[in-house]
């Protein structure tokens, strides 16, 4: 198996992205069985959490990931996956269900501002403010114009997020239609799962070409230096998780932390 390295560079959104021309299946991380890439992806988790505590002892960066991706494209597994053995303090998932009234009542990027992370987080955003031009647009909620005012809107957003200290880590889950479809008649067929399921969602199913057309249009738009998109072949669960992971950890190390030196005060204490 392939050493997972340099994944920020890997799983980039390329220039000529397109979802019919990408593939949700393939393995660039390297080709091995299931246990290999859960063995590799623990590697990297014990990395991270070791990482986490001193971004949260810190408190001087601030870091955002953000899951987006079709419906059983895997969002809340990998958040069930790559987060559960690290310290939930400085650690906090996020998930954006359909707005409420008082949402509603203010403008579509009021609660989602509200939700980012403080200095020494890693807040995860299971869906996002980019539901506001995805299924909204698919729905005909909003028109073209509209679309493409709320895509400046997201940029001039994500950017003041990062001039004011947070590193926003943006992955579209890459899953295919086929596998969607086994995912769902899973759900279908186990009771303890229907509960994730509602007739809408069958019904989007039939809108695929529109989401991902609706998808491409707003990756390109909102792809920047600053809050890039890396997209993750996500018919693999564990290969989804390793890529995940890996991006994660080349994300932390980066910010190069440590631990914050102690106040000089504590170095006169006698403890008696």
């Amino acid at each position: 198996m392939k050493s997972p390295t340099k994944a920020l560079e890997l799983f980039r959104l390329p220039d000529d992205f397109t979802l019919r021309d990408a593939d949700a299946s393939r393995q660039p991380l390297g080709d091995c069985d299931k246990g290999d890439h859960k063995d590799a992806t623990a590697a990297l988790l014990e990395r991270v959490a070791a990482l986490q505590p001193m971004l949260n002892a810190q408190r001087k960066h601030k870091v955002l990931l953000v899951l987006q991706g079709m419906d059983a494209s895997g969002k809340d597994g990998a958040v069930r996956s790559l987060f559960g053995a690290i310290n939930p303090v400085g650690l906090r998932a996020v998930s954006f269900k359909a707005p409420t009234e008082i949402e509603l009542a203010h403008d579509y990027l009021w609660r989602v501002h509200r939700e980012v992370p403080a200095k020494g987080e890693l807040t995860v955003f299971n869906r996002s403010h980019y539901e506001d031009v995805l299924i909204t647009r698919v729905q005909g909620m909003v028109d073209a114009k509209e679309c493409k005012r709320r895509y400046a809107h997201i940029r001039d957003f994500e950017r003041m997020l990062a001039e004011t200290g947070t590193t926003i880590i943006k992955v579209f889950l890459h899953i295919s239609r086929d596998e969607q479809r086994t995912r769902l008649q899973a759900r279908l067929d186990d009771p303890a799962k229907q509960w994730k399921l509602d007739p809408a969602d069958f019904e989007l199913r039939k809108k695929w070409r529109a989401f991902e057309r609706a998808y491409e249009d707003a990756l390109r738009e909102t792809d920047s230096d600053h809050a890039p998109w890396y997209v993750v072949p996500a018919d693999s669960k564990p290969h989804r998780d390793l890529a995940i992971a890996s991006i994660l950890l080349e994300t932390l190390e980066g910010l190069k932390l440590k631990w914050p030196k102690p106040d000089p005060a504590l170095l006169a204490i006698k403890i008696r």
